[in-house]
């Protein structure tokens, strides 16, 4: 069954709020431009509502053309930060961007089964938008068979995709639509594919394939450069969501929204000379005088 969801650009923020303010951890690199990973997800998580903590497991020199360099964390600084960020503070919900090696998912994937959040969101990042490749082929296959079954949620894009299943990088919707059976044999649960890759649409549509569902997730096409860090975004708003108790396609829904303004914003920042980032704050800026 193939249902269609068309979704308006306002920003709409949670009506289902817990008591307390719901923290999100993030895993992912640090984007020493400030545009994707780590930076890009405190700044979302942050923008609708959430308190952002980080586990950071590599080190970019990155920027808006380009990555130049890539430092992964020493094992035991990444499991370090973990347990101090599980033993102290009660998170509802985890996303992972980019783990670098397979050891640090093996380390990752057995947290997870530990710790037990709520709610996991994963990112599988393996290329950067500047095209540079950040995940080998080894840590690919150690992804899919120890870290990404454990997801509530996993969201590739059409490459990702591509990567995770074997098969062509779809060129149309109809090669979108025929992955559903392969993504939902690497995650049962949800897979979000984003099909932003698909430049000859008009709009901008992603398949939410759930157990027995999916769901399009529709909104018009932005034309614009800057989308640096989209991926991450998307994904820690979908966190973000869920921490304040959201199911899973209304957390979904609303972090496609936010995403979709954010890049409509974008090209108020100018940032940089290649693909500039989104603008996580386009609700507005507080100054204190």
């Amino acid at each position: 069954m193939l249902a269609r969801k068309e979704l308006c650009m306002s920003h709409t923020s949670s009506s289902q709020r817990t008591t307390t303010t719901p923290i999100v951890l993030t895993i992912a690199g640090s984007d020493s431009g400030g545009g994707a990973g780590i930076q890009a997800d405190i700044k979302a998580i942050s923008a609708t509502g959430s308190y952002a903590c980080s586990v950071i497991t590599a080190i970019t020199a990155q920027n808006t053309q380009g990555v130049n360099g890539i430092l992964p964390i020493p094992l035991k600084m990444v499991e370090q930060q973990l347990d101090a960020i599980f033993s102290d503070l009660n998170v509802q919900a985890v996303k992972i961007g980019m783990l670098a090696d397979s050891d640090i998912i093996q380390l990752v994937a057995a947290k997870i089964r530990h710790y037990q959040p709520p709610f996991l969101v994963i990112d599988p990042v393996m290329v950067a938008t500047s095209g540079d490749v950040l995940l080998q082929q080894q840590a690919i296959t150690t992804l899919k068979t120890e870290l990404l079954p454990l997801a509530d949620i996993i969201t590739p894009n059409l490459p990702e995709a591509a990567a995770l299943t074997g098969l062509d990088i779809p060129q149309s919707m109809a090669d979108m639509q025929a992955m559903i059976s392969a993504l939902r044999n690497i995650n049962p649960h949800a897979v979000l594919l984003k099909g932003g890759h698909l430049e000859q649409s008009r709009d901008s549509t992603d398949l939410l394939i759930l157990a027995t569902d999916v769901i399009e997730l529709t909104t018009p096409r932005i034309n614009t450069h800057n989308t640096h860090g989209t991926g991450c975004t998307l994904s820690a708003a979908i966190a973000s969501y869920l921490a304040q108790g959201n199911d899973l396609t209304t957390a979904t829904s609303l972090a496609k929204r936010y995403i979709t303004a954010a890049i409509t914003a974008a090209d108020e920042l100018k940032i940089g000379h290649g693909h500039g980032p989104v603008n996580h704050f386009f609700a507005g800026h507080h100054h204190v005088r």
